[in-house]
């Protein structure tokens, strides 16, 4: 069978229907969504940055539409969730516990994550934890004084906070609930009673095979290069398992305009007639995460949307080129800019601080009013009833002016 040959747009809105990106969502947003998005995703980073609407329900929302953001806090507490470290800190769908167990017993391998040092010198101490914990119920780090009062950073996090994120780590505990986005932990042994290491774990390379896999078919379409870094997999033989995937009818080999070979998932394969005729139509625009599994792989958005990309908000300030936060701009299959903004609560104002479009990208009706509708909804779905520009290309000031008010959604 001859190689399907696809171009770069072909490529990317493969990669975008696989993410759930390639169009607007069709209906409105139900509970049971955010499970199945993740799911879809695999993962759900993790970050605590709130200048916007946080990283996680930020993703969702860039999938799903407007949706209450308190769905993925019950998604959790229902126990359809859990987190831990997968691409870094991350939700991912509860059953999946099962793949990262033997990380958890592992914990020394987990680099930063695990400082094996503490957890011996305050075992005595950990141990009482773990007792009150038995006994009292679910708790958080904020449940616990800091002896040294207005200390900051990791280095100065107060003992129990340590304890915990160790325990966590280790899989002693686990994060049951957030209340105001603060973690609560309970035991293991009371979130999982039913599981058992000796009869349910899974071998580490059965579980990297599988995870190996989720990233496959979430990428939909990826380099051999690509698929790793998705769970932050290290030492792993890829080339192999391509091989017994292709047998197995998992991927098939495709060439695509100025990438070269490239590994297409059979979840894609009802779209590739379409995509071989580049007649995949991407349509949607959107507001994306900075960690949004688009663009978390910074090499990879290089390689398939031209886009390059960086996290500035750890830059100093005089240092940066775009700003604190950026968010990506996707405009129907293409990473068309980005935007620094900042959402003031108690003003409902959303403020963009600039909005930079790529070289090359003209600002065109169909750019302008797709943008102004991914703004729109990003303000609304946040509680802005107002959006005010700084810094702009003047060709959107011409259409946008200053800003404009947001109307509330119609039902």
């Amino acid at each position: 069978m001859s190689v399907p040959q696809l171009t770069l747009r072909a490529a990317r809105n493969l990669h975008l229907a696989a993410q759930g990106l390639l169009v607007k969502p069709r209906r409105r947003a139900k509970p049971a969504d955010i499970v199945a998005a993740i799911s879809r995703m695999s993962l759900l980073q993790i970050d605590t940055i709130n200048i916007v609407a946080r990283s996680p329900y930020l993703v969702l929302f860039s999938r799903l539409g407007n949706y209450p953001q308190t769905w993925l806090d019950d998604a959790l507490l229902k126990g359809d969730l859990m987190e831990y470290w997968a691409h870094e800190a991350c939700f991912l769908p509860r059953k999946d516990f099962s793949l990262i167990r033997h990380r958890m017993l592992n914990p020394e391998k987990m680099g930063w994550k695990y400082r094996p040092e503490w957890m011996i010198e305050h075992a005595e101490e950990i141990e009482k934890l773990l007792t009150h914990i038995e006994s009292n119920g679910p708790v958080r780090s904020a449940d616990f004084e800091h002896p040294r009062k207005g200390s900051s950073g990791w280095w100065e996090w107060k003992p129990h906070k340590k304890h915990l994120e160790g325990l966590f780590t280790a899989g002693k505990v686990m994060v049951i609930e957030r209340r105001n986005f603060q973690r609560v932990y309970d035991l293991t042994s009371r979130v999982l009673p039913h599981w058992d290491d000796k009869l349910h774990l899974i071998h580490q390379a059965d579980a990297e095979q599988q995870m190996l896999e989720n990233s496959a078919r979430s990428l939909g379409i990826f380099r051999a290069e690509w698929l790793a870094d998705y769970y932050r997999l290290k030492n792993v033989s890829i080339k192999p398992l391509l091989a017994q995937w292709q047998e197995k009818g998992i991927v098939i080999p495709v060439n695509v305009e100025s990438i070269g070979e490239m590994w297409l998932h059979c979840d894609q394969w009802p779209l590739l007639e379409k995509a071989e005729k580049n007649t995949l139509r991407a349509t949607y625009s959107a507001v994306l995460s900075p960690f949004d599994p688009v663009v978390w792989d910074r090499k990879r958005a290089e390689e398939l949307f031209n886009f390059s990309y960086r996290l500035e908000c750890y830059t100093p300030a005089q240092k940066r080129k775009y700003g604190y936060f950026v968010l990506p701009l996707l405009h129907q299959g293409v990473l068309v800019g980005r935007v620094d903004a900042k959402m003031h609560r108690k003003s409902n104002l959303l403020e963009i601080i600039s909005l930079y479009l790529e070289e090359g990208i003209k600002a065109e009706p169909s750019l302008i009013n797709g943008l102004h509708k991914a703004l729109t909804d990003f303000a609304r779905w946040q509680g802005a009833t107002l959006i005010r520009f700084g810094n702009i290309p003047a060709t959107l000031t011409a259409s946008w002016g200053e800003g404009w008010e947001i109307s509330p959604e119609s039902e």
